[in-house]
């Protein structure tokens, strides 16, 4: 009973943690971007800035996860969230100086990049330790309720606070909700399954974090799903999107898109808190099928009432996915292994990501603009749906429901301790 007070303790500590935090991360871009352009004329400064964060979070994400899976996670997430307010409050003290110059910010972020590297695999490591097994879809759909309400009205709290008091002072905020969520973490119980011996060095943990996301079936292939689905979607929403909206309709359109995608996010964590799924992944993959509807509905040129409402449903599909899929990952991978598994499986899904970006403009001049959107809806639809082909994706049964004997697969991967350094 005491142990399950202090984990319910502490799980209210990391959601008000992550509140502030993400609050403050969702503003920083925004800030950084304003403030870059204000102090620097060529603006090819803010895409050096941006590219310093982004390089070392990428290159750094499975040393990262090793090291979440090494160290107590909590140790690990105190250190990066002080590290992370004194570095960007660093970057506030130079903008609020009016003594702008690019080396000294894009090294600050170059080093918010590495911590954000370590900060990310621990907290996908952490829930467990935090939720009893039969609560994880609610803890996991109450964090998405909190990251969605954050992207919405994130950016808005930072466009009133650059124009009322400029852009080094956003920072400073976001400085200060590192340094919140810092006191919040270390309120964190110490609970959960002990670590299991790690190997002798970093780099060993790091390949054995390889064996076991190859070993497990399902989180490889949702995860090369979700690579082909940021390499034709993630680029083609965010530069194709206003442009053949503004065309269609006018700006005012992508505005009510993004506001009604927004909305989707939000009703979907409220609905998954309340609704028990026997094969929550499954529903997950088609649900991830859902997100390609905004790009269909602009290839095709439809009406503004049916593009916000492709917006809407992209936007319930977006969450129910994010949530489906933490929750399987939380069940069903050792949690010795979690943070390791989870940086693989980011980083995979993400590096993509630039390459659709710069993609998206030399494939616009080659096929056009509203051709390439519907192409990369239904490329991106299909690799949503492409691996319900598995049983292992099929049949994987969340928290609370028996596995059947087809799912041999799923029971090995619930193993604990077994390991294997060949494929599966």
């Amino acid at each position: 009973m005491r142990s399950s007070l202090l984990k319910r303790a502490g799980f209210r500590w990391f959601l008000t943690g992550q509140a502030i935090s993400l609050l403050g991360s969702s503003m920083a871009p925004m800030a950084l971007t304003f403030a870059v352009l204000a102090a620097e004329a060529d603006a090819g400064d803010l895409g050096v800035v941006l590219a310093a964060r982004m390089v070392p979070l990428l290159g750094l994400l499975l040393v990262g996860g090793a090291t979440a899976d090494r160290f107590p996670r909590r140790t690990v997430l105190l250190a990066a969230n002080l590290g992370s307010a004194l570095t960007q409050g660093a970057v506030a003290a130079v903008l609020l100086s009016g003594r702008y110059a690019l080396l000294p910010v894009a090294s600050l972020e170059f080093l918010n990049g590495v911590l954000a590297a370590f900060t990310t695999p621990a907290l996908r490591g952490v829930v467990p330790q935090l939720v009893d097994r039969d609560q994880l879809r609610q803890a996991n759909a109450m964090l998405g309720s909190v990251r969605n309400a954050t992207k919405i009205f994130g950016p808005s709290l930072a466009g009133v606070i650059v124009v009322t008091a400029g852009s080094g002072t956003a920072l400073a905020f976001d400085a200060l909700t590192y340094l919140l969520a810092a006191l919040c973490l270390a309120r964190l119980p110490l609970t959960g399954t002990l670590p299991k011996p790690r190997s002798v060095t970093l780099w060993s943990d790091i390949r054995d974090g390889w064996s076991e996301f190859r070993r497990i079936r399902w989180v490889w292939i949702g995860t090369a799903s979700f690579c082909v689905i940021n390499l034709v979607q993630t680029g083609t929403w965010q530069i194709l999107g206003p442009t053949l909206t503004k065309q269609l309709s006018g700006e005012t359109t992508w505005g009510f898109m993004l506001s009604a995608r927004g909305i989707g996010l939000l009703a979907a964590s409220a609905l998954l808190y309340r609704l028990t799924v026997t094969h929550l992944l499954r529903l997950g993959q088609l649900a991830s099928a859902l997100t390609a509807l905004p790009l269909l509905a602009l290839g095709t040129r439809t009406d503004t009432p049916w593009l916000i409402t492709a917006a809407l449903i992209s936007g319930l599909g977006m969450s129910i996915t994010g949530i489906a899929w933490e929750t399987s990952l939380h069940e069903h991978v050792p949690q010795h292994v979690l943070s390791r598994v989870a940086s693989y499986n980011d980083l995979l899904s993400y590096l993509t990501i630039p390459i659709g970006q710069l993609s998206v403009a030399p494939l616009t001049h080659a096929v056009g603009g509203y051709r390439l959107a519907a192409i990369a809806g239904a490329v991106s639809a299909t690799a949503a749906v492409t691996p319900l082909a598995s049983t292992t994706v099929r049949r994987l049964r969340a928290h609370g429901h028996p596995q059947t004997n087809t799912t041999s697969q799923s029971a090995q991967d619930l193993r604990i301790g077994k390991r294997s350094a060949g494929p599966p």
